[in-house]
C-alpha cells in the first residue's frame, strides 16, 4: 500500500477516492482522499443509490459494481472530465504521459486492454450517459443483488462496447464499425499485466522480470526507455510471490520514501541507477 499511494503522489493532478473501514494510511498525499465507511455503510449507500438491495456476504463482489461507480457517486464528481475505477495491486508510472490531453480529447471511454474493459484501470467520461451506462447489461440489477461474482466489468459491461471479440482482427473492426459505443472508445493494450495469457508487445509469451519505478516513471528490463502507465501484480502475487512472506510495513514505508525501487519475482527492492 505505501508503494501504490507513492505512485498516487507522483501524479498530482489526479485524484484518488477510497472509501475504507481499514483506517487512514499515514504520510497520505493530498490526492488520494480515505473516507472511512464501514462494509454495511457502503453496501447500504449502493442500495440506496441504485434503488436495490446490495448485500454480499464476500467483499469481493463489489468488482462488480466497478461500472456503477461513476453513478454511485456522481456527487464527488462535480467538476472532473473523467472518473475512473481500479485496483489496488498496482504500481502507476507517469499516467499523465500515456493519457496526454490530446489522447483525452477523442473518446468517452479508455480500456488498457485491446479486447475487453481493463478492471484494473478504465478511464470514464464524466457524462450521464456514460455514468449511466451499466443500466444497459442484461439483467443488471439481478446480478447486482444476487451472491455471484460475474466479472461484470470485464465481462457485461465489455460486451457493451465490444462484439464478436474472439473474431479474427479484420473481422472484429470491422463489426466494431457498426458499434456507436465501440467507435467512442479506445481499447488499446498497454501491456500493463506481464505474465498472463496476452502476449507481450513483440508476440510472444516472454515478459519481463525486472520493473524499475524512478521518480515516478515506470519501466522495466525488457523494453528499454518505453514508459508504462502502470504495472499490475495480479499474476505475480498468485505466481512467484505466492509462497514469499510480506515484508514488514516499516520497511515497506522507509522503501517508498526512496526515489527508486525495483520490482521482481523475489519482491521489492531500493533501485540504484
Amino acid at each position: 500500500m505505501p508503494l501504490f499511494l507513492e505512485s498516487c503522489r507522483r501524479n498530482p493532478d489526479i485524484n484518488w477516492l477510497l472509501f475504507s473501514d481499514c483506517g487512514t494510511p499515514s504520510g497520505l498525499p493530498d490526492n488520494v482522499c480515505v473516507e472511512p465507511i464501514s462494509y454495511e455503510g457502503y453496501c447500504s449507500l449502493v442500495s440506496q443509490r441504485l434503488g436495490i438491495t446490495f448485500a454480499p456476504a464476500n467483499a469481493y463482489k463489489l468488482c462488480d459494481i466497478k461500472p456503477a461507480l461513476g453513478y454511485i457517486h456522481q456527487d464527488r464528481l462535480r467538476g472532473y472530465d473523467f472518473w475512473a475505477f481500479g485496483d489496488l495491486d498496482v504500481v502507476y508510472g507517469r499516467l499523465r504521459t500515456y493519457f496526454t490531453a490530446e489522447r483525452l480529447a477523442r473518446y468517452e471511454l479508455y480500456s488498457t486492454h485491446a479486447r475487453r474493459v481493463s478492471g484494473h484501470l478504465c478511464l470514464v467520461r464524466n457524462t450521464s450517459q456514460m455514468r449511466e451506462l451499466f443500466m444497459k447489461m442484461p439483467r443488471w440489477k439481478e446480478r447486482f443483488m444476487d451472491q455471484e461474482h460475474h466479472a461484470l466489468d470485464e465481462g457485461a459491461f465489455s460486451r457493451l462496447f465490444l462484439w464478436r471479440k474472439n473474431f479474427p482482427q479484420p473481422l472484429f473492426k470491422l463489426v466494431g464499425l457498426f458499434n456507436p459505443l465501440r467507435r467512442r472508445s479506445e481499447f488499446i493494450e498497454a501491456f500493463s499485466t506481464p505474465d498472463g495469457c496476452i502476449p507481450w508487445i513483440d508476440g510472444a509469451f516472454r515478459f519481463p522480470k525486472r520493473w524499475y519505478w524512478v521518480d515516478g516513471a515506470l519501466t522495466n528490463d525488457r523494453d528499454g526507455s518505453r514508459e508504462f502507465p502502470y504495472f499490475h501484480f495480479a499474476i505475480w502475487k498468485r505466481g512467484a510471490w505466492a509462497e514469499r512472506t510480506a515484508p514488514l510495513l516499516e520497511a515497506v514505508q522507509s522503501l517508498a520514501c526512496r526515489p527508486a525501487w525495483m520490482i521482481d519475482e523475489s519482491g521489492v527492492s531500493e533501485y540504484v541507477q
